[in-house]
């Protein structure tokens, strides 16, 4: 994949039904730091709801493929400090289809550029499940270093897992 062939704009209320698809998917929620719940699309319209209360400090952008405008994946900068210039950072590549292809590190490093370039923040973290090799690997590529190991801090799958706390400073991105 090429960065032309990918864009990022902002979520839609019509991306509710495929990100609450993804969030059904335990499989995909498995790889990330948060746990599995079943959502219902009332409670979806109420998250999308707060987060155009919160705009102001939270950055959720739907990852598409050009020259469609479906979302293939969801990147996010929250918790936006504006004193401190720092927020946390996630992503997820819904579609499977679509997982391995790069696009996760084109769209990683198209919002890091977001939020220095143009929003002027400074520092960038992040939790990753200490078992996502794949995941950890790609935040390293692009400038993310550890910054601490938090022991059996989530129960997924059973069982606690480690997270490793991450962060990239603007003048450490790759």
């Amino acid at each position: 994949m090429t960065t032309n062939e990918i864009f990022l704009r902002e979520i839609e209320r019509d991306d509710l039904a495929v990100i609450n698809s993804w969030r059904a998917d335990q499989a995909l929620v498995g790889l990330l730091g948060g746990n599995f719940r079943h959502v219902g699309p009332e409670i979806d319209d109420r998250w999308f709801d707060n987060y155009l209360g919160a705009r102001s400090n939270n950055v959720r952008l739907a990852i598409c493929l050009a020259p469609a405008r479906e979302a293939i994946g969801v990147t996010y900068l929250l918790n936006i400090d504006w004193t401190n210039r720092c927020a946390e950072f996630s992503i997820q590549i819904g579609v499977e289809s679509a997982r391995g292809q790069g696009i996760g590190e084109i769209a990683t490093r198209s919002i890091l550029a977001h939020a220095f370039d143009d929003l002027n923040l400074h520092r960038i973290s992040l939790t990753v499940l200490a078992s996502n090799a794949r995941a950890i690997k790609l935040y390293e590529k692009v400038g993310f270093r550890a910054e601490g190991l938090m022991r059996q801090a989530v129960f997924k799958g059973g069982r606690y897992q480690d997270v490793i706390s991450m962060a990239v400073l603007a003048a450490e991105r790759s």
